[in-house]
Order: structure tokens, then sequence, then C-alpha cells
């Protein structure tokens, strides 16, 4: 449990899998229950945070090095935490972020597995904590990637990567998951989003009890 009594749940997956989709299903049937809940998403989630999201998820997809984008994600991420999900926690809301540290693991993973040490070592020394728990909502990159495209805006620089990339991606959550089977859940997407709403309610539940 986090410090003043409010919990840290996060929604991971590929682009267009319906992470965001489920966030907002769960956030609305925890308020209808009477709790307190605070919607949130990286990169973004805090004032400094967005600006840097506009950085990392517009342009081209070589826009930035690896190495440069993991220090961006880094920092935005700091800058949430700080602003955003430790006052929440505080004040003993539950917290629901649209990705976490988990996708700067995989992202970065997929295109540079040679900094996996990097991506950890700045993760230990600026952010320090995981979620309590983390639902992964698995679905095939195909049918992800068609989804991600369909919605269309500026937002379109990881889905430039191509359907290679977004397989590489759905690996290597997979492999994430089955490294930490208490704190990530692994949600088949493919289904109806109210049937998939609510096994996340159900497990959401359990562990808030």
């Amino acid at each position: 449990m986090a410090a003043g009594g409010g919990r840290f749940l996060s929604f991971e997956g590929i682009d267009g899998a319906g992470k965001s989709t489920q966030l907002r299903l769960l956030a609305g049937a925890l308020a209808a229950e009477g709790r307190a809940v605070v919607t949130t998403r990286e990169p973004g989630g805090s004032p400094g945070a967005e600006e840097i999201r506009r950085l990392l998820v517009e342009g081209e997809g070589g826009r930035w090095s690896a190495e440069t984008e993991v220090l961006l994600f880094t920092a935005a991420r700091r800058d949430h935490l700080e602003r955003t999900i430790l006052p929440a926690l505080a004040r003993g809301a539950v917290v629901l972020t649209d990705r976490f540290a988990d996708s700067t693991r995989v992202y970065q993973g997929a295109a540079r597995p040679d900094l996996a040490a990097e991506v950890e070592r700045l993760h230990a020394a600026f952010i320090g904590r995981e979620p309590d728990l983390t639902f992964l909502i698995d679905m095939d990159p195909a049918v992800a990637l068609a989804r991600g495209l369909a919605r269309g805006g500026a937002e379109q620089r990881f889905e430039g990567r191509g359907a290679g990339f977004q397989a590489a991606l759905r690996a290597g959550f997979r492999t994430l998951a089955a490294a930490h089977p208490r704190r990530i859940r692994l949600i088949d997407g493919a289904r109806p989003a109210a049937a998939v709403a609510a096994e996340v309610l159900a497990i959401t539940r359990e562990a808030l009890a």
C-alpha cells in the first residue's frame, strides 16, 4: 500500500490495445463506489511532463536517439511523480495511470536492448517506485496497430515504426509480465470491452480490499 493509504495502479500494453478505455471504465466504476480516483497518463500527467510529451510522441520516428528518449521519459516521469502521483496517494486516492515505467523498459528494450541496465539505473535513482498493481492489456499487434492508426492525430510517432516494432513490444510486455506475476496481471484485450472491464474491476476490488 502507498503512503497515506492510496493505491497506485497502472495500465500497460501496445498502442491501440485499449488501455485508455479500460482505465476510464475502471475510474468510473471506482468513483461510483465512492472512492477518490485520480486518472493520469504518461508521458505527461503534470504541466511540465505534458510539455515533454509533445517532444516524445510527435514527429518522425528517428527524431531522438534511444539514449535521449530514455532521459526525456525519466524527466517527464519524475515531474509526474512529484506533482501528481505522490500528492494524490498522500491524500488516500486511487491513482490510475495510462503507462508508467514498464513502458520505458519495453519500448527502449525493443529499440535498444543494450540500454536496459541504464533504464533501470535511472529508474532507481530518480523514480524509485513501482505501481501496486499493473494491468497489461494484451492484444494481437496487427489489430492494435490498425486501431492506433485509425485514431489519427499528431501522436503517431511510435505507431509509425510499423507492425514489426509493435510485435516486439508485445513480446517485451509479455516477458515483463512473466517476470513479475504478482504485480503485473495479463488481461486478454481481444474480448468485448465490457468483459475486459469486469475482469479488471474484480481484480482491483480484491487488491483494494
